[in-house]
């Protein structure tokens, strides 16, 4: 079995990348947006978290959030924003036979990509990176144009311009 090392930082800021098990053709995170929204509220609350920026894409979802001083657990809030979702879906999903073994849905990949944020260079390319995601994956021609985004607020407050990433970043070399 791999050996998965986990950054454990205390108050740290992370970038995650969080996917569907069966990604391509799959809408379910769009189509369910409001679900998702619930299951990430109700885990805020139990356990709190600053969301810096955030992108839902139809089959997975990317986000730049910090964690409270003395707290490094988000594992438990991953867990737990997973099976909320999950659970607030009917069971249609095909399930192998080890997920059924395990008491698993079939919703989402059991592993999901995390990174520690080292400096501020390193928080504004993943930003960045975090809100071009649709426009990268051919979703829209703008950035503006994508309503799953943390990008309306920042635009709102000033953090970017409402025309940013227009369509001419394409081709930069983004990469999933």
């Amino acid at each position: 079995m791999p050996d998965y090392r986990r950054a454990w930082h205390p108050g740290g800021t992370y970038f995650f990348t969080v996917n569907l098990l069966q990604r391509h053709g799959n809408d379910l995170l769009t189509r369910h947006i409001d679900l998702l929204r619930q299951a990430v509220r109700a885990v805020r609350k139990r356990h709190p978290f600053h969301i810096h920026g955030w992108v839902v894409l139809p089959d997975h979802l990317h986000c730049v959030i910090e964690l409270p001083p003395e707290d490094a657990d988000f594992a438990t809030r991953w867990r737990l924003i997973k099976m909320g979702f999950s659970k607030a879906l009917p069971r249609v999903e095909k399930l192998s036979a080890v997920r059924v073994r395990r008491g698993e849905r079939g919703i989402w990949q059991r592993r999901y990509w995390e990174h520690l944020i080292r400096d501020e260079a390193d928080y504004r390319a993943h930003m960045d990176y975090v809100h071009i995601n649709p426009l990268k994956h051919g979703l829209v021609k703008r950035v503006a144009d994508w309503p799953y985004s943390t990008f309306h607020h920042l635009v709102a407050v000033g953090i970017y311009s409402p025309d940013w990433a227009g369509g001419v970043e394409r081709g930069l070399g983004y990469d999933d």
